[in-house]
């Protein structure tokens, strides 16, 4: 259950405060929205959920662990983004040349980066509809790639710019096309 939050003061968090947030409150996880309004996720992942995460992100991080194309962060790690939110997806990845980029101050924080490619994966307690403007927020943010995997209907839906979002069934194959060079799955092979 994701709960917006409004603060008792006039203002928004700048993106230092809000860091400061997230750091004295590790155990929540704290979006903000490109208004500013700050959501707090207060649920505990069920154990399917966080199963399918973790095999999520080892399947991305084995294929990066191949390649050494660049970074994989998992749904601890946000974002500032170019609409001034700050999100956290489920797993996300980042090329070598944008982490490389990065100061080592940036690498300890929350950076101000796009990631080339993100995961949501929709849980029992996400709303779906909210999910997709999600998705489609991060592709207008500038992510190349982005799949909303939803695991009770057993489709992912792919978002890339400026083409119309495509629905998968989990016994297709899914590419990375020209994001993930060279990386597919099947997600019927991970995911229960």
């Amino acid at each position: 259950m994701t709960i917006p939050l409004t603060l008792p003061y006039s203002g928004t968090f700048s993106d230092r405060e809000l860091i400061k947030f997230c750091a004295e409150n590790p155990d929540i996880g704290i979006e903000r929205d490109e208004h500013g309004r700050i959501s707090i996720d207060m649920s505990l992942s069920y154990s399917l959920t966080s199963s399918n995460n973790s095999e999520l992100n080892t399947e991305i991080g084995l294929w990066n662990r191949k390649t050494k194309a660049g970074r994989v962060i998992d749904s601890n790690g946000g974002f500032f983004l170019k609409d001034r939110s700050m999100r956290a997806p489920d797993v996300a990845w980042i090329r070598r040349e944008q982490w490389d980029a990065l100061s080592e101050g940036e690498k300890k924080s929350i950076p101000h980066l796009v990631p080339d490619f993100v995961i949501e994966l929709l849980s029992d307690t996400d709303s779906p509809k909210r999910t997709q403007k999600k998705m489609e927020k991060w592709i207008k943010n500038g992510v190349r790639l982005a799949w909303l995997v939803d695991p009770p209907h057993q489709q992912t839906e792919i978002y890339r710019p400026a083409q119309p979002t495509e629905t998968q069934p989990f016994s297709a194959t899914l590419s990375g096309k020209t994001v993930l060079e060279g990386f597919e799955t099947v997600l019927a092979d991970i995911l229960d």
